[in-house]
Order: C-alpha cells, then structure tokens, then sequence
C-alpha cells in the first residue's frame, strides 16, 4: 500500500508513513453509488428445456443464448454483472459514468432479443427488464478475478419486469423510459402490479430503435430559444468568409450540455439560408464499434442532399473514378462486382476510401459553397476517423468543415488540419436569465427562482432547461410554456436524472486522489478554503496544489476572488451534489467526521454550532449531534429563528435517542423536549408541540421522576389549550396545577397556573380565567419571581399581563386591561424580542377594539402581524389576522376584512389552533353579511355556534349567537322570535361568565326591539 500524501511504500501493519509521517488511511475496497441502467434477460422456460438433459448437453443449449446476450450486452457498453445460469444481470454507465446509459442499454435489449433470435433455435425465447435508477456498485475481487457487482431497490425493479415480460419483449420502466425516449420507441402499457411493490408501476414495451438523430432528439424535447453566443457566432461567420477561398476547419468544444450542437446547428441554417449546401451527420455512442459507421452516415447525408437539390447530378459519385466508387459502395454497404476492388490489400482499400470521400466532398465544395457539420467526434469510430481527418485537412475553396466535441474526446489531428478551436462557455447572466424569460415568462413573480435557477446551474443551457422541465413534470411549476407560475416553496432545485450522468461522466475523468479533494470539497459545501481542505486530506502541500489545479482546469472546483482565504467554489451546485451523492454512506461518514475534527480545532468553532451539528449528524458522532443540535436551537431561539430552532430540537431529539438507553439519557430526553416547547409553540406547531409533551410525561414516568413529569404535563396541558376542546383541556389543567402544587416548584406552579387561566378564558369563564392569571402575575411581579425551565421570568410576565388585559377587556374593565398592557408593552420594549412584541401587540389591538378605536387597532394589528410573519411567529398569526379582519370590519372596510378573516381562517386551520378557526368564522360570516350575503352568513353563524356549544367553548357559542341575531332579517313573525331567542342567550351566557360589553351590546338590541313594539310572546 502506498502513503496518501507522499505516494511512499507502507508495509501493511505501519500507522504513519515512514517518509513523511503522515496518519495512514485505510479503506474497505472501493463502493460507490451510481445512476445507471440496469437490464436483466433470461430465457424463458429455462428449467422446463434442459430438465431431461445430461449437463453437458444442458450447457450447450442455453450457452448459444447466453453468448448472444453477452455480445449484445458489451457491443453497447454494458457490464456483465451477473450470470444466473439461463440469463444475466447487466449495468450501463458504470464502472465510467455515461449519460447515454438508458439509451444505450435500450438498445442493447433490443439486439440482445435479436441476436437469440437468430439463432434459429424456437425453443430459446428471451425476456429483458430494463430500469434506470441509483444504485451501489463495488469490484469484489477474489484470487482469480474480480467482479463488478450492483446493490440496491433498483435491481429488483428490474427483475421484476423481466418477470413480468413476455416473450421476447422488452419491459422497461418510466425512469429508463423517459431517458431514452426519442431514441427508441415505447408503447405504454399502464400501471402493472409487480411482485413486491406495494403500489401499482408505470410499465413501458420497447417496440424499436428510433430513426432520429441524437440532435434531433434534443431539438424535440427543446423548450427554450437560442440565446446569446454574439462573440462565437462572429467568429463562425469570419471563418465562412474565409473559406469562400480556402478550406476552413472549426472545432466547438465544449462539455455536454454548454450548446455546442445548438450553436452549430442554428449557424449551419443561416449558411444554408445563404445559399451554401449542408452536409451534416452525427457519431453515435451506438456505432462507435461499428467500422465506418460514422462515415456512411456523412454519405447518406451527402447522396440525399444532392438528390434534393436542383442542378445537382443525379449522383454524384458518377464523377469518380471506378475503383473510388466501389470504395463508396463498400461502405455504404451496396453490392460490388468490380473484381479489382476484391484483390486491394486492406490498407489500399482503406486509403481509396479517403480519397473518394476527399474527391467527392471537393466536387461539392468546388459547385457550391458548402458546410460539413460533423457532430460528436469524442464517439466516431476508429475507421472513420482517419478518413474525416482528411476531409478536415482537404484543401478546397469553398468548404468550410465544422465540428463539435467534448473535451476528453477531441481527436489528435485537430492541430495538423489547423483548426480553428472554440472553447464553449455557459452563458452570462444576462442570457441565462433571458432563456428562462423564455420558458417561465417574464413575470417578475419568478425573479427569485430564475436567481435560484442560475447559481444551481451556472448557466449551463441544458442544465437550466432541465431543471425547468423538472419542476414543471412535478407540478411545482404550472401553466404553459412561457407561462409558468410556482405554485409551492422549494426546498431544493435538485438534480433531473437527464443530467446526473452528464456531470457524473465528467466526474469520471479526475484522477482517484483528485475525485478524494472533490469529496471532501462536496461535503464541506458550496465552499471552502485551501487550508481546510489540506488539513482534511492529509495531502501535501504540493500534491494538493497539483490536485486543485487540475480540478479547477476541468472547472469543477475553481478558485474565487475573496479577501478572506483561498477561497474554493464549485462551478455550480449540481456537481458538488452529484460528488455529494456518488459516495457510500460509509465514506461520507468517514469524511464528515474528519471535518468535523479539523471544524473543532479551528479557532472560533464553538460560534458556529449549526455547521458542527451538520457534519456530526452525519457523521453519526450522536453525542456530539445532540450538543451541537441543542446549541444551535438555542441561538435560532434567541434570534427569534423559530422554525429553524424546531428543527434543530428535533435534530437534539433524535441524535439523543440514537445514544444508549439509560436513565440520565431519559432525563436529558425529557428535558430537551420541555425546552424545545418554546420553539414548537411559537412556530405554531401545535401538534408536535401536544406530542412534545406526551412523549416527555411517558419518559417522566418511565424513570419515575415526579419533577419532570410535572413539567411535562404542564407541557402537555397548554398545548391541549389550543389543540383540544375547553372541556379536554381543563380536566387536565386542573389536574397539572394540582400535581405543580404538590411537588412545590414555583416556576411550574406559575405555568399551570397560566395555562389553567388560558383554558378557563378560552371556555368562556372569564373571571375564573382572571384569577389565575392574578396569582401569576402576583407570584412574577414579587421579590423572587420564578418561571420554568426554557423560559424566564420577563416573558412568563409578558405572556400573563398579555392575558389578563385581554380578559379584563372582554370583561369591560378597560382602566385594568390598559394598566396590564402598559406593562407588557414595557417588558416588549425592554426585551425587543419579536415574540415580545407581537405578543404585545395583539393584547394592544384587543384593548383598542374594546375601548371602540377600530382605526388604532387596525394600526397596532398590522405591525404585529408584519412581524409575527417575516419571524414566523406562526401562533399569533391567525389570531392577529382576526382581530386585524374585525378591526375592518369596524371601520366598514367589508372587502378587505372579508379576505382577512378568510386568511386567519385558513391558518388557524393549519396551524390546528381550534378557537381561533371558530372566532375568524364568526366574524367571516359578519363581513360576508355586510357584503350582502344573508344566507351563508347564517349557515356559518349556526354552524360555529354549533360547534362551539359542542366543545365547550361557551364565549365564543355567546358570540355566534349574538352574530345570528344581527344578520337574520325580522322579515316574520318565526324570523323575530329566532333573532329574540339568540340575544337572550347571548344575554345569559355573558352574564354567567363575566363578559360585560358582549351583554350590554346585546340588552341593548334587544331593548330596541322591544321598544318597537316587536317583543313576542
């Protein structure tokens, strides 16, 4: 074994090299993971054709199928994986990654099936399954050879649809489908149910090759329009000036997907336009074993051109010499009788074939300005090469030779044929931008996401059309072309399956030690810095520039400008998630953990938890996990990040619970949990906030800890407030403050004691509700106030002042509501935290409507709302947007309080927050009643009040009541009893529980019509 730094020899046992003392790494042998295509063939019956013969004669049955398959298998790239006795397994884009590998290993069925057929043997019929997924693939070697073997779900897809084939059809699935359609032809077959898959699966029947070329093929599925290339199309058309009196040569080059096909072609038609003859063909990937494959194609091209074109001889090769013509005639595969031809030595015949196609394309060039566009050199086959290499090199006036190849594939003669060579590069912004115009439109709606879209694929036009067709086939984006709307946030851009294997083959070309540099530089993120990545890699210094230098040749990590430190970047985020992507979890483990071990040397470590968290999740250090995770929940806590801080408690959680079982670990399990709360509720995450504190009582008790399980119960109780019924939620208040009571903690007692007075409020029993808010407000106010853990005692104070003005509001004690807010507003202005002030806010807004001042409370509703939005303070939002909706419904603002109210609905609907879906619907119908609609605003009024009596939520059945009572018309006798009926419930239910202004507002209507004279027996 050698040394990773220094390249020395290591005898097997040493820990560090002996030259130049660096750590020794050991590896298992190499596994990767890989998106390849995958076939599976066996003959069928297998079992049933050899059961009476001996094993010689067996073998010497299925061998002939076997051999057949094989030969197809490896005419088009593939790799033998398996051999199962009667069939084999194979793989396509793998050891070396090609983007062509679903294409490809169509093809490849598609001969296989053939090839058995032909053997003229009916007893041997053959079924393939065909499927394009990830997958891991590793070399086991053992003493006599070595195997290329695959892991993984996507193989048993494939068998499955080998299984389900009949015979001699190629079954294929709609991942392999999509990547090869166009290439070859499919027939869908629907949704099949296949042994072992719980859904049924889309499956697709191979009916043949596709005649299309591969251009073509992309020019087909193009959504976007040419953009851009201003400064190599001058060059093209300097050199089409040029040839009118001397042969010109030019080569595009460039990687997949930079537009090199799509730059040639457009300028091809323009020449065209132009009066010029276009001659153009393409190397195929398919083809590249086939000698001469490449060159027939260029003469078919130029026979139908000419048969086309007016003035043009009926056949151009009339004009050549005999033995030139036979030398066509060999490749275009037509009969030949001239005997002379039969007796050529092969290098004779091989010499008369380069001088007809030189002759022939002279004849052309010298009638009319003519363009050979040759596409994809880096797969001509080897025949034609030498041939093309002529033609480049012809001296003819009037030609102009055009090409185009991917870096790894540009031929050696390029330079004797003094071509002109054409670096391709992506487009600039500025085009990037006006091609997604093109697809998405121009509405500045999508502004952010065209932004997302160019830094992901650094304007690469093949990556950007596809990642546009991905989210538009996911529904992400709807609408048509040129019209495209996002319809849901985006977590991520991702990587189309179109293009994984185009940035995996160029992935493949690296060196073993640069593809190492890549991976680490992949799994510290977008970007990094010279001196972390030697510390990682163990490398010295001088093989680490060399690697960096070769990498940022290939442009996949480039240096950046920056103040700081030598700065790296991937060329865009797709390479570095493809590298990401292609390691086994094992290695990623591995190297995440040794970034996390250079991250905790480096100086200023400890201020940055969240990068610490990620890579010792990762790698699996679940001690380090939970520290880290528990920090960086506690500054997003801090910062008023709340959704970030859930997730990262939730990070906290799980690492804790990967950790051995014991009872410090169930304490530290229930304790995370009862701080996590804060972040959960303020989120809005009723839920899991409700199961924050079930799953802490169940570990409470588990470990028998009266203290914790208090707590948690207390945790419990006030998300039961507003996830449950008042009647749920009381029995259980009540029980948590006696418990809280008992075991004598003040901090927890003063919870209770506010969550007890938030359901009593939230039932409608308001005085009750009052008191208990009093006692902690007294208990916080005092000389050793006291909150729970997670929390502080300003804020518990925040949070009862906030309530109790609320209630003495709704209780029409106004002089009380204003003292209690004042002090909120204090402590809101002290902290200046979001969450102080939103809450601030909405007691604010409330006390305003109480005191009649809807255009102030309107005022204040609006700034908390702004703000609990842009913090995602998602609790209060539903709340603030009904009481800011009734603020305009007060001010007769019937439109926009109607939208608003229907907004809080909705949230507090996904939110799970029960009373506030029922007070928004309340006054929802009022707003929708004063907009005309009597009858639906009665429904809703009946129904919320219905609801609310069921629940137990008697303020709100009060408020209802009342509402029914306005919008019903006295229009009858039935009518006027109805309306009469609701006030004197209202009347009674606001007596009972202390809501002063609802009744009053109510004896007041009431009193009305009986002063009218409609009071009814």
């Amino acid at each position: 074994m050698h040394c990773a730094a220094c390249q020395s020899t290591i005898d097997p046992g040493d820990s560090r090299c002996p030259n130049c003392g660096a750590g020794v790494q050991r590896s298992d042998p190499d596994s990767e993971r890989r998106f390849v295509t995958i076939l599976r063939a066996d003959v069928i019956d297998s079992t049933g054709l050899v059961a009476e013969l001996d094993p010689e004669e067996a073998v010497s049955r299925l061998e002939p199928a076997l051999a057949s398959m094989r030969g197809a298998v490896r005419q088009f790239g593939g790799i033998v994986s398996k051999e199962l006795g009667d069939g084999l397994a194979a793989v396509f884009g793998a050891p070396i990654a090609d983007d062509n590998h679903a294409p490809m290993a169509c093809h490849a069925a598609i001969e296989l099936v053939r090839r058995v057929a032909s053997l003229g043997d009916p007893g041997l019929q053959v079924r393939v399954g065909l499927h394009s997924g990830h997958v891991v693939a590793y070399m086991v070697a053992s003493e006599f050879s070595k195997v290329y073997e695959i892991g993984g779900a996507a193989q048993h897809l494939a068998a499955r649809l080998e299984a389900a084939a009949e015979a001699n059809q190629i079954y294929v699935s709609e991942a392999c489908q999509k990547l090869a359609e166009g290439h070859v032809r499919f027939e869908s077959l629907g949704d099949k149910s296949l042994r072992g898959f719980n859904q049924p699966v889309p499956v697709y029947r191979i009916v043949g090759a596709s005649d299309l070329s591969s251009w073509r093929v992309r020019r087909a599925r193009s959504v976007s329009r040419f953009v851009d290339r201003t400064i190599e199309r001058a060059l093209l058309e300097r050199t089409s000036g040029n040839a009118r009196t001397t042969r010109q040569s030019v080569l595009l080059l460039g990687d997949a997907g930079i537009g090199k096909s799509r730059l040639a072609h457009e300028f091809a038609q323009q020449l065209r336009a132009d009066g010029w003859r276009l001659i153009d063909a393409e190397c195929s990937p398919n083809l590249q074993g086939a000698p001469f494959s490449t060159l027939k194609r260029l003469l078919l091209s130029i026979l139908e051109g000419t048969a086309r074109h007016p003035g043009s001889p009926s056949d151009p090769r009339d004009d050549l010499p005999a033995i030139q013509q036979c030398a066509l005639d060999a490749v275009l595969d037509l009969p030949i009788s001239n005997p002379y031809w039969d007796e050529l030595e092969p290098h004779a015949r091989g010499q008369a074939i380069a001088d007809a196609s030189c002759a022939l394309v002279g004849s052309l060039a010298h009638r009319q300005p003519t363009v050979v566009l040759l596409e994809d050199l880096h797969w001509i086959d080897r025949a034609s090469d030498i041939v093309v290499a002529a033609v480049a090199s012809l001296q003819a006036p009037g030609l102009l030779v055009l090409f185009t190849s991917r870096p790894n594939g540009m031929p050696v003669w390029i330079a004797r044929c003094h071509a002109e060579i054409v670096a391709m590069r992506p487009l600039d912004d500025d085009s990037g931008l006006a091609m997604l115009a093109d697809m998405l439109g121009s509405s500045e709606t999508n502004a952010d996401l065209k932004s997302r879209i160019i830094s992901h694929t650094a304007n690469v036009p093949l990556f950007i059309e596809e990642v546009c067709r991905g989210l538009k086939d996911s529904g992400t984006l709807r609408g048509q072309w040129g019209d495209l709307a996002l319809v849901r946030p985006i977590d991520e851009l991702g990587i189309p399956s179109s293009i994984q294997g185009v940035i995996a083959a160029r992935l493949d070309r690296v060196s073993k030690q640069e593809r190492s540099i890549l991976q680490i530089a992949a799994t510290l993120g977008p970007r990094s810095n010279e001196a972390l990545l030697e510390k990682i890699a163990a490398l010295s210094r001088d093989v680490l520039q060399g690697c960096l230098a070769a990498l940022d040749r290939a442009e996949l990590l480039v240096r950046i400008d920056s103040e700081l430190e030598n700065s790296l970047e991937f060329r865009h985020e797709m390479v570095r998630q493809v590298t990401y992507d292609s390691m086994v979890e094992k290695v990623r483990e591995d190297i995440h953990a040794r970034v996390l071990s250079a991250l905790e040397d480096s100086e200023g470590s400890a201020d940055d938890p969240d990068k610490l968290c990620y890579h010792a999740t990762r790698a699996k250090d679940w001690d380090k996990s939970f520290s880290y995770g528990r920090a960086s929940a506690r500054r997003c806590l801090a910062r008023s990040a709340f959704a970030d801080a859930a997730d990262y408690f939730e990070v906290a959680m799980r690492s804790l619970d990967m950790m051995p079982a014991n009872p410090l670990r169930e304490a530290s399990a229930v304790d995370v949990r009862i701080e996590a709360r804060a972040a959960f509720i303020a989120s809005g995450q009723i839920a899991e906030w409700l199961n924050l504190g079930k799953e802490a009582e169940r570990r409470a008790d588990a470990i028998n800890d009266i203290g914790r399980k208090v707590a948690a119960m207390t945790v419990m109780a006030a998300a039961q407030n507003f996830y449950g019924t008042p009647i749920e939620a009381i029995t259980l208040g009540e029980q948590v403050a006696h418990l809280a009571e008992e075991w004598g903690n003040p901090g927890w007692l003063n919870a209770a004691h506010y969550g007890l007075g938030q359901v009593y409020f939230l039932a409608g029993r308001y005085r009750e509700a009052d008191r208990f808010f009093a006692r902690s407000c007294a208990q916080l106010m005092g000389p050793e106030p006291s909150a729970p853990f997670g929390s502080t005692p300003k804020y518990a104070l925040l949070l009862c002042c906030m309530m109790s003005s609320i209630t003495h509001t709704v209780m029409g004690e106004l002089d009380a509501a204003e003292q209690l807010q004042q002090q909120a507003a204090a402590i809101a202005e002290e902290t200046g935290r979001p969450y102080d002030r939103v809450a601030a806010a909405y007691s604010g807004g409330w006390l305003k409507l109480g005191r009649g001042e809807p255009a102030a409370a309107a005022a204040i509703l609006e700034d908390g709302f702004v703000l609990a939005q842009k913090h995602g303070i998602r609790l209060f939002v539903p709340v603030l947007a009904c009481h800011l909706g009734m603020a305009y419904l007060e001010q007769g603002r019937f439109d926009r309080a109607r939208g608003m109210l229907t907004e809080a609905r909705e949230e507090a609907k996904a939110v799970g927050y029960t009373s506030a879906v029922l007070r928004s619907s309340i006054y929802l119908a009022l707003a929708t009643h004063r907009l005309g609609d009597v009858q639906t605003a009665q429904n809703m009024l009946r129904e919320a009040r219905n609801t609310a009596r069921q629940q137990g939520f008697s303020g709100l059945e009060a408020e209802a009541l009342f509402g029914e009572a306005v919008v019903t018309p006295p229009s009858d006798a039935e009518a006027k009893a109805a309306i009469l009926g609701a006030l004197r419930a209202t009347i009674a239910i606001a007596a009972e529980s202390g809501a002063l202004p609802l009744r009053h507002k109510a004896e007041a209507m009431l009193n009305e019509m009986q002063a009218a004279g409609d009071e009814l027996s």
